[in-house]
Protein backbone atom coordinates (compact mmCIF):
# COMPACT_ATOMS: atom_id res chain seq x y z
CA UNK A 1 0.00 0.00 0.00
CA UNK A 2 1.24 3.50 -0.83
CA UNK A 3 2.27 5.80 2.01
CA UNK A 4 0.88 8.78 0.10
CA UNK A 5 -2.12 10.55 1.60
CA UNK A 6 -4.53 11.41 -1.25
CA UNK A 7 -6.08 14.23 0.78
CA UNK A 8 -2.67 15.80 1.30
CA UNK A 9 -1.89 15.33 -2.40
CA UNK A 10 -4.92 17.44 -3.17
CA UNK A 11 -3.77 20.18 -0.82
CA UNK A 12 -6.23 19.60 2.03
CA UNK A 13 -3.42 19.66 4.61
CA UNK A 14 -2.87 23.39 4.11
CA UNK A 15 -4.49 26.45 2.54
CA UNK A 16 -5.02 26.55 -1.22
CA UNK A 17 -5.38 29.78 -3.16
CA UNK A 18 -8.67 28.80 -4.86
CA UNK A 19 -10.29 27.85 -1.56
CA UNK A 20 -8.98 30.93 0.28
CA UNK A 21 -10.54 33.05 -2.46
CA UNK A 22 -13.77 31.04 -2.26
CA UNK A 23 -14.00 31.71 1.49
CA UNK A 24 -13.29 35.41 0.96
CA UNK A 25 -16.27 35.55 -1.40
CA UNK A 26 -18.53 33.81 1.10
CA UNK A 27 -18.31 30.41 -0.59
CA UNK A 28 -18.63 26.99 1.06
CA UNK A 29 -15.94 24.99 -0.75
CA UNK A 30 -13.15 25.59 1.75
CA UNK A 31 -11.57 24.06 4.83
CA UNK A 32 -10.07 25.10 8.16
CA UNK A 33 -6.59 26.01 6.83
CA UNK A 34 -8.17 28.10 4.06
CA UNK A 35 -10.41 29.94 6.50
CA UNK A 36 -7.50 30.59 8.87
CA UNK A 37 -5.33 32.05 6.10
CA UNK A 38 -8.15 34.22 4.76
CA UNK A 39 -9.20 35.42 8.21
CA UNK A 40 -5.64 36.40 9.12
CA UNK A 41 -5.28 38.35 5.89
CA UNK A 42 -8.61 40.09 6.44
CA UNK A 43 -7.53 41.01 9.98
CA UNK A 44 -4.08 42.19 8.88
CA UNK A 45 -5.09 44.46 5.98
CA UNK A 46 -7.79 47.08 6.25
CA UNK A 47 -8.55 46.83 2.50
CA UNK A 48 -8.49 43.04 2.22
CA UNK A 49 -12.26 42.67 2.39
CA UNK A 50 -12.59 44.79 -0.76
CA UNK A 51 -10.29 42.73 -2.95
CA UNK A 52 -12.35 39.62 -3.84
CA UNK A 53 -15.36 41.65 -4.88
CA UNK A 54 -13.32 44.27 -6.76
CA UNK A 55 -11.72 41.41 -8.66
CA UNK A 56 -14.94 39.54 -9.36
CA UNK A 57 -16.90 42.61 -10.41
CA UNK A 58 -14.16 43.67 -12.81
CA UNK A 59 -14.18 40.21 -14.40
CA UNK A 60 -17.91 40.44 -15.03
CA UNK A 61 -17.66 43.92 -16.55
CA UNK A 62 -14.76 42.86 -18.75
CA UNK A 63 -16.56 39.76 -20.01
CA UNK A 64 -19.66 41.80 -20.79
CA UNK A 65 -17.49 44.30 -22.68
CA UNK A 66 -15.93 41.51 -24.74
CA UNK A 67 -19.37 40.07 -25.49
CA UNK A 68 -20.52 43.49 -26.68
CA UNK A 69 -17.38 43.59 -28.86
CA UNK A 70 -18.44 40.33 -30.51
CA UNK A 71 -16.14 37.90 -28.70
CA UNK A 72 -17.73 34.49 -28.25
CA UNK A 73 -14.74 32.40 -27.11
CA UNK A 74 -13.13 32.63 -23.67
CA UNK A 75 -10.20 30.98 -21.91
CA UNK A 76 -10.20 31.63 -18.16
CA UNK A 77 -6.69 30.95 -16.82
CA UNK A 78 -6.43 30.31 -13.09
CA UNK A 79 -10.21 30.08 -12.86
CA UNK A 80 -10.33 28.91 -9.23
CA UNK A 81 -13.57 27.50 -7.86
CA UNK A 82 -16.98 28.24 -9.39
CA UNK A 83 -18.92 31.12 -7.91
CA UNK A 84 -21.86 33.29 -8.85
CA UNK A 85 -21.75 34.84 -12.29
CA UNK A 86 -19.08 32.61 -13.83
CA UNK A 87 -17.71 33.33 -17.29
CA UNK A 88 -19.90 30.71 -18.97
CA UNK A 89 -23.00 32.07 -17.22
CA UNK A 90 -22.35 35.51 -18.67
CA UNK A 91 -21.29 34.23 -22.09
CA UNK A 92 -24.19 31.82 -22.53
CA UNK A 93 -26.59 34.48 -21.31
CA UNK A 94 -25.55 36.54 -24.33
CA UNK A 95 -25.09 33.66 -26.78
CA UNK A 96 -25.85 29.99 -26.01
CA UNK A 97 -23.27 29.01 -28.64
CA UNK A 98 -20.38 30.80 -26.89
CA UNK A 99 -17.41 28.64 -25.94
CA UNK A 100 -15.62 28.73 -22.58
CA UNK A 101 -12.60 26.79 -21.31
CA UNK A 102 -11.60 27.05 -17.67
CA UNK A 103 -7.99 26.26 -16.74
CA UNK A 104 -6.48 25.70 -13.30
CA UNK A 105 -3.58 23.75 -11.82
CA UNK A 106 -5.67 22.92 -8.74
CA UNK A 107 -7.36 19.56 -9.47
CA UNK A 108 -10.07 20.24 -6.87
CA UNK A 109 -11.10 23.47 -8.60
CA UNK A 110 -11.18 21.69 -11.95
CA UNK A 111 -13.32 18.83 -10.60
CA UNK A 112 -15.82 21.35 -9.21
CA UNK A 113 -16.09 23.06 -12.59
CA UNK A 114 -16.31 19.76 -14.47
CA UNK A 115 -19.17 18.68 -12.22
CA UNK A 116 -20.93 21.98 -12.83
CA UNK A 117 -20.39 21.81 -16.60
CA UNK A 118 -21.12 18.14 -17.28
CA UNK A 119 -24.42 19.02 -18.97
CA UNK A 120 -23.39 22.44 -20.29
CA UNK A 121 -22.50 22.34 -23.98
CA UNK A 122 -19.71 24.58 -25.15
CA UNK A 123 -17.83 24.75 -21.84
CA UNK A 124 -15.24 22.61 -20.09
CA UNK A 125 -12.47 22.75 -17.49
CA UNK A 126 -8.96 21.36 -17.80
CA UNK A 127 -6.25 20.73 -15.24
CA UNK A 128 -3.15 22.53 -16.53
CA UNK A 129 -0.52 25.04 -15.41
CA UNK A 130 -0.41 28.52 -16.97
CA UNK A 131 3.39 28.38 -16.75
CA UNK A 132 3.23 25.95 -19.67
CA UNK A 133 1.23 27.84 -22.29
CA UNK A 134 2.10 25.51 -25.17
CA UNK A 135 0.55 22.57 -23.33
CA UNK A 136 -2.62 24.57 -22.74
CA UNK A 137 -2.88 25.99 -26.25
CA UNK A 138 -2.49 22.50 -27.75
CA UNK A 139 -4.67 20.69 -25.20
CA UNK A 140 -7.23 18.60 -27.11
CA UNK A 141 -10.15 19.69 -24.94
CA UNK A 142 -9.26 23.33 -25.56
CA UNK A 143 -8.70 22.98 -29.29
CA UNK A 144 -12.00 21.10 -29.60
CA UNK A 145 -13.83 24.26 -28.50
CA UNK A 146 -11.56 27.26 -29.13
CA UNK A 147 -10.59 28.47 -32.60
CA UNK A 148 -7.69 30.92 -32.34
CA UNK A 149 -8.23 31.99 -35.94
CA UNK A 150 -11.22 33.85 -34.56
CA UNK A 151 -11.33 36.37 -31.66
CA UNK A 152 -10.73 34.88 -28.24
CA UNK A 153 -10.84 36.53 -24.82
CA UNK A 154 -8.01 35.32 -22.58
CA UNK A 155 -8.68 36.09 -18.93
CA UNK A 156 -5.92 36.37 -16.35
CA UNK A 157 -7.91 37.41 -13.31
CA UNK A 158 -5.78 37.30 -10.15
CA UNK A 159 -3.62 34.67 -11.80
CA UNK A 160 -0.26 36.34 -12.41
CA UNK A 161 0.23 37.11 -8.72
CA UNK A 162 0.76 33.36 -8.23
CA UNK A 163 3.56 33.34 -10.84
CA UNK A 164 6.85 34.52 -9.27
CA UNK A 165 9.31 36.44 -11.39
CA UNK A 166 11.68 33.47 -11.51
CA UNK A 167 9.00 31.61 -13.50
CA UNK A 168 9.10 34.36 -16.15
CA UNK A 169 5.51 35.65 -16.30
CA UNK A 170 6.41 38.00 -19.18
CA UNK A 171 7.19 35.06 -21.47
CA UNK A 172 4.06 33.11 -20.56
CA UNK A 173 1.85 36.16 -21.10
CA UNK A 174 3.55 36.78 -24.44
CA UNK A 175 2.79 33.21 -25.55
CA UNK A 176 -0.93 33.65 -24.91
CA UNK A 177 -0.88 37.16 -26.37
CA UNK A 178 0.76 35.94 -29.56
CA UNK A 179 -1.85 33.20 -29.94
CA UNK A 180 -4.56 35.83 -30.34
CA UNK A 181 -5.86 36.72 -33.77
CA UNK A 182 -7.03 40.27 -34.61
CA UNK A 183 -10.01 41.16 -32.44
CA UNK A 184 -8.84 38.91 -29.62
CA UNK A 185 -8.48 40.40 -26.15
CA UNK A 186 -6.27 39.93 -23.11
CA UNK A 187 -7.87 40.73 -19.74
CA UNK A 188 -5.68 41.18 -16.65
CA UNK A 189 -6.51 42.11 -13.06
CA UNK A 190 -3.84 41.62 -10.45
CA UNK A 191 -1.99 42.90 -7.41
CA UNK A 192 -0.31 46.29 -7.71
CA UNK A 193 2.79 47.19 -5.70
CA UNK A 194 2.67 50.96 -6.22
CA UNK A 195 0.52 51.70 -3.17
CA UNK A 196 1.97 49.24 -0.66
CA UNK A 197 3.39 50.66 2.55
CA UNK A 198 6.42 49.19 4.28
CA UNK A 199 4.06 47.84 6.95
CA UNK A 200 2.00 46.13 4.24
CA UNK A 201 5.15 44.52 2.80
CA UNK A 202 6.26 43.33 6.23
CA UNK A 203 2.85 41.79 6.93
CA UNK A 204 2.90 40.09 3.54
CA UNK A 205 6.26 38.51 4.33
CA UNK A 206 5.00 37.32 7.71
CA UNK A 207 1.84 35.74 6.26
CA UNK A 208 3.87 34.09 3.50
CA UNK A 209 6.13 32.48 6.08
CA UNK A 210 3.16 31.37 8.16
CA UNK A 211 1.01 29.85 5.42
CA UNK A 212 3.37 29.24 2.51
CA UNK A 213 1.12 31.16 0.11
CA UNK A 214 3.18 33.80 -1.65
CA UNK A 215 1.67 36.53 -3.81
CA UNK A 216 3.72 38.69 -6.17
CA UNK A 217 2.79 42.36 -6.32
CA UNK A 218 3.98 44.21 -9.44
CA UNK A 219 4.36 47.82 -10.48
CA UNK A 220 2.14 49.55 -13.00
CA UNK A 221 5.19 49.70 -15.32
CA UNK A 222 5.46 45.92 -15.25
CA UNK A 223 1.76 45.62 -16.04
CA UNK A 224 2.18 47.76 -19.16
CA UNK A 225 4.64 45.24 -20.56
CA UNK A 226 2.05 42.48 -20.40
CA UNK A 227 0.04 44.36 -23.05
CA UNK A 228 2.88 44.89 -25.55
CA UNK A 229 1.50 44.89 -29.09
CA UNK A 230 -2.09 45.31 -27.96
CA UNK A 231 -4.29 48.39 -27.94
CA UNK A 232 -5.43 49.15 -24.41
CA UNK A 233 -9.18 49.62 -24.23
CA UNK A 234 -10.24 52.88 -22.58
CA UNK A 235 -9.75 53.86 -19.79
CA UNK A 236 -6.46 51.93 -19.98
CA UNK A 237 -4.71 50.49 -16.93
CA UNK A 238 -6.61 51.69 -13.88
CA UNK A 239 -7.61 50.54 -10.41
CA UNK A 240 -10.11 47.71 -10.84
CA UNK A 241 -13.29 49.54 -9.71
CA UNK A 242 -12.45 52.40 -12.09
CA UNK A 243 -12.50 50.22 -15.21
CA UNK A 244 -15.80 51.06 -16.91
CA UNK A 245 -17.90 51.08 -13.71
CA UNK A 246 -21.57 50.33 -14.22
CA UNK A 247 -22.75 51.46 -10.78
CA UNK A 248 -21.51 53.43 -7.77
CA UNK A 249 -18.62 51.78 -5.92
CA UNK A 250 -16.68 52.08 -2.69
CA UNK A 251 -13.33 53.91 -2.77
CA UNK A 252 -10.85 51.52 -4.46
CA UNK A 253 -8.53 49.45 -2.33
CA UNK A 254 -5.64 50.66 -4.50
CA UNK A 255 -4.29 47.11 -4.61
CA UNK A 256 -5.76 45.79 -7.86
CA UNK A 257 -4.79 47.11 -11.29
CA UNK A 258 -6.90 46.12 -14.27
CA UNK A 259 -6.84 46.47 -18.01
CA UNK A 260 -8.07 45.00 -21.29
CA UNK A 261 -5.97 44.92 -24.44
CA UNK A 262 -7.19 44.25 -27.99
CA UNK A 263 -5.11 42.62 -30.72
CA UNK A 264 -5.13 44.99 -33.73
Amino acid sequence: MSDRDPLNDLGFDGPASARVYDYSLGGKDNYGPDRSAASDALDAYSVAHLLPRENRKFMRRAVRYLLDAGVRQFVDLGCGLPGKGNVHDLAHGADPDAKVVYVDNDPVAVVHFQSLLHSVPGATAINADARHPDAILSHPELTALIDFDRPVGILMISMLDWIPDEDDPDTLVAAFREALSPGGHLVICDFLSDNLSEADRATHRELTERYGISLTFRSSERFKGFFDGLNLVEPGLVLAPEWRPDRPYDPPSGWLLAGVGRKP
